[in-house]
C-alpha cells in the first residue's frame, strides 16, 4: 500500500497515512505500466497494494474504508519504523545484515534515530550478489518481519465508507481481475458493490457515505459518477447486463440531480442537496479525477454500448464546456482530456463470440486484458448470438466460427472480419 505523499525531496519520509483513493488509482497505473514494460516489479506493487487493501481496509460485508491514520501511540510512523537489532532478532544475524543492507537500515537511523525501509539507491531493485535467490529470501524475510509488525498497536482507521471513493477502487479492483485473472479480485470487487447497492442506494438516491452499516447525507457528483463508472466496468468484467442496467439507472439520476442544461457539465451538488448561494461546476482535476470528466466518461461509453444518442450529445456539450480550460490548464484537466481522446479517436468496440466460461475464451480475455489498449469497450456473445442486449449494432449477429472463441473488433460502425486466434487480433488491436 502507498503513503499519502513523500515530505522530503528525496522521496524518503512520507506522511504516512494510506488514503483509499490513492491506492485505488496506483493500482490502475501500475497496471498500465506492467501492461506497456511487462516489468515484474510493476505487477508485483499491484498484487501487494491489494493484498494491503484485503488486509486492512475492506468491511467484513464489503465495501472500503477511507483511510489508514499515521501515527499510533502518539507517534507518527512508529508502527513502520524499525531497528537492526530487531530486524536481525527476527532474521537471524546474517539474513539481518543482508536485509539491512538492501533496506538501508542503519544503527544511525534515517529517521528519528530509527529506519524506514526503502530501495531509493537500489532503484527499486533487490541485487545481492552474493545472496543465490535474493528476491525470494528476501520476499519471505519481508513476510516474517509483516508477521511482527502485526503484533505492533496499529494506527486507527477511519472506517467511513464513502462512496465514490469505493466506485474507484472497485474499478482497480476489476482492472486487476481482468489483466492478471485472480478469481478473488472479482469476489473482492462484485462483493463490494452488493455492499454500496444494498447499503448506499435507497428509493432511487446514493448516500455520500455509510457509517455504523447505515447511508448518510446526500451524495455527490463524483459518488454517482464514479460508481456507475465502475458499474460499467464490472459489466466488461462479467458481462452481467445487470450492472449495465445499474449504471444506466445511476446516470439518469445523474443527469436528472446534477447536468445543467443551459450550458452542459454537471454541478458538484444535485436539486436534492441544501440550498447554497452558488452550485459549483469544475472540470478541474484534484487528488481524485474530475466528477464531470468521469461523467463524460461514462456517457461516451453507454452511448458507443446502447447507440442512444443523448449520451453522446451529453458528452459533447460538457466536452465543448471545457475546451477553453483544456486548452489553458492541460494538466488539471487530464481526466477531461482522456475523455476527449476517447471521443475524438472512437473507441475500438471488441466482439467476443463464443462459451463464457470455457479455458479458450478465459486465456482469450486475459491477453485482451493484459495489452495496453486504452480507448475500447468489450462485449461478451454467447455461441448462439443472443448477447447481452448491449452489442454494438454493426456486430450483431456475428456468431463463433468452428465453435471457437471468435474476435470482431469494430471501429466507426464497421466490423472487421472475424479472428479466432490471437495474434490475428493482437493485429487488430
Amino acid at each position: 500500500g502507498f503513503h499519502r505523499y513523500s515530505t522530503d525531496g528525496q522521496w524518503l519520509v512520507p506522511h504516512f497515512e494510506k488514503m483509499l483513493y490513492d491506492n485505488a488509482q496506483l493500482v490502475r497505473l501500475y497496471l498500465d505500466g506492467w501492461r506497456l514494460s511487462r516489468e515484474p516489479r510493476f505487477k508485483q506493487v499491484v498484487e501487494e497494494t491489494l493484498a494491503y487493501i484485503r488486509r486492512e481496509m475492506v468491511h467484513p460485508d464489503g465495501g472500503f474504508y477511507t483511510a489508514q491514520d499515521a501515527d499510533s501511540e502518539g507517534h507518527e510512523g512508529k508502527y513502520f519504523i524499525w531497528e537492526p537489532a530487531e530486524i536481525k532478532s527476527v532474521l537471524g544475524a546474517d539474513l539481518g545484515e543482508v536485509f539491512c543492507r538492501v533496506y538501508d537500515i542503519t544503527d544511525g537511523g534515517n529517521f528519528e534515530g530509527k529506519n524506514i525501509p526503502n530501495l531509493i539507491h537500489a532503484n527499486g531493485r533487490i541485487e545481492v550478489k552474493d545472496l543465490p535467490d535474493a528476491e525470494k529470501v528476501i520476499a519471505e524475510a519481508r513476510r516474517k518481519l509483516l508477521e511482527v509488525r502485526e503484533r505492533r498497536v496499529k494506527p486507527l482507521r477511519d472506517e467511513k465508507i464513502l462512496t465514490g471513493w469505493n466506485g474507484l477502487m472497485i474499478s482497480g479492483v476489476l482492472d486487476a481481475y481482468q489483466a492478471l485473472g485472480d478469481p478473488t479480485y472479482l469476489e473482492m470487487a462484485e462483493k463490494a458493490m452488493r455492499f454500496l447497492l444494498a447499503r448506499a442506494y435507497k428509493h432511487g438516491r446514493l448516500f455520500r457515505t455509510v457509517t455504523g452499516g447505515i447511508g448518510k447525507l446526500n451524495a455527490y457528483l463524483d459518488d454517482y459518477a464514479f460508481l456507475a463508472a465502475a458499474l460499467i466496468d464490472a459489466f466488461e468484467a462479467t458481462a452481467k447486463p445487470a450492472y449495465l442496467d445499474k449504471a444506466r439507472e445511476l446516470t439518469a439520476v445523474l443527469i436528472e440531480q446534477f447536468w445543467d442544461p443551459q450550458t452542459g457539465g454537471c454541478f458538484f451538488t444535485g436539486r436534492d442537496h441544501e440550498q447554497i448561494l452558488q452550485r459549483m461546476k469544475t472540470g478541474e482535476d484534484s487528488a481524485i479525477p474530475s466528477g464531470n470528466a468521469v461523467a463524460t466518461m461514462n456517457f461516451l461509453r453507454l452511448f458507443f454500448y446502447t447507440g442512444e444518442q443523448p449520451y453522446l450529445d451529453k458528452a459533447e456539450q460538457a466536452l465543448r464546456l471545457f475546451r477553453t480550460h483544456m486548452d489553458q490548464n492541460p494538466f488539471g484537466m487530464a481526466s477531461t482530456l482522456c475523455a476527449l481522446d476517447f471521443y475524438l479517436s472512437r473507441p475500438k468496440e471488441i466482439v467476443l463470440v463464443g462459451k463464457q466460461d470455457t479455458p479458450e475464451m478465459r486465456d482469450l480475455l486475459a491477453k485482451i486484458a493484459g495489452r495496453y489498449v486504452p480507448n475500447k469497450t468489450l462485449v461478451l456473445v454467447d455461441s448462439d448470438g443472443k448477447g447481452t442486449g448491449y452489442v454494438p449494432a454493426a456486430a450483431k449477429g456475428k456468431t463463433a466460427i468452428n465453435g471457437k472463441p471468435t474476435a470482431y473488433v469494430c471501429h466507426n460502425f464497421t466490423c472487421s472480419q472475424p479472428v479466432t486466434d490471437w495474434d490475428a487480433l493482437e493485429r487488430l488491436l
